[in-house]
């Protein structure tokens, strides 16, 4: 394979590994002259269903686009490359799998957004503020808030811990056993201290 930066006719291949379950083989190759490191993929090339358009015209599906769109909702996000690259492998993978000629580009999008939502949430809102288009504020702000409540119904299990000994307060002093089992006895059994009881105090004189 070509150099894509200098043009040369020889690299080599550095690595090689699969990914989305063996249908992609990523390759990370190394230019002999200009020493510079590049990754390439392989995949099955497959026609995919031709996109229906909203306004009814058609046009073939164009894996670049869709990668392009996901890169821009994801601009800044703590996603990899590689991460966005599978999630366009997954989308066009269901598209082959329905076996249909024809896709309308709306459940593209719907499917672009599923995977969204599970790589990113801000990606995800983003691409949604683009996609379906609201008309007005209200109408994102309700979306946003659908995807808070969605969230906060999510069950959470508080992990179990148990005291650490840094944690444990050893200049506090511990009651006694005695106190522990006259602070455990009924109240009406408890010791009761008279007025001339109080320490530094003496009795009045009769």
């Amino acid at each position: 394979m070509r150099c894509p930066i200098c043009n040369a006719p020889d690299t080599q291949v550095l690595e090689t590994r699969e990914s989305d379950e063996g249908a992609v083989v990523r390759r990370r190759r190394r230019c002999l002259a200009c020493g510079r490191r590049f990754t390439t993929y392989e995949r099955a090339e497959i026609k995919p269903p031709t996109v229906v358009k909203r306004n009814g015209a058609r046009e073939p599906f164009d894996r670049q686009k869709l990668l392009a769109s996901l890169e821009l909702a994801l601009r800044k996000r703590p996603v990899s490359h590689e991460a966005i690259e599978q999630a366009v492998d997954r989308i066009e993978s269901e598209l082959l799998a329905t076996g249909r000629s024809e896709i309308a580009s709306a459940e593209i999008g719907e499917r672009a957004m599923e995977t969204l939502k599970s790589l990113d949430k801000i990606g995800y809102i983003r691409y949604a503020s683009v996609y379906r288009n609201f008309e007005d504020i209200d109408a994102f702000a309700q979306f946003v808030k659908t995807i808070k409540q969605s969230r906060r119904s999510r069950p959470r299990v508080a992990p179990l811990s148990t005291p650490h000994v840094a944690d444990l307060d050893l200049f506090t002093e511990q009651p006694s056993a005695a106190s522990r089992s006259t602070s455990s006895l009924p109240l009406s059994d408890q010791p009761q201290l008279l007025p001339t009881d109080h320490p530094h105090e003496e009795a009045p004189p009769a």
